[in-house]
């Protein structure tokens, strides 16, 4: 069986499940995968996102950025 088919299968199963169930499936998988390492908590590398926003206010005011933003939330 080819493995989408399978995580078809699996995904309708799982929404048969009551959500308490699906709720300790997703910690067991969770746990799982932490165990493994593969959710290991990466260290970000913040020098790479440096000048990455450059020139995107470019001639804009900074107090009146945000204030139009605190508009928009009204």
């Amino acid at each position: 069986m080819r493995k989408g088919i399978a995580l078809k299968k699996i995904e309708k199963e799982i929404e048969k499940l009551p959500p308490e169930e699906q709720l300790k499936l997703v910690e067991k998988l969770a746990h799982q995968l932490r165990k493994k390492g593969l959710a290991a908590k990466k260290d970000l590398d913040w020098s790479k996102l440096y000048g990455i926003g450059k020139g995107l206010w470019k001639g804009e005011d900074a107090q009146e950025y945000v204030n139009r933003l605190r508009e928009d939330r009204i």
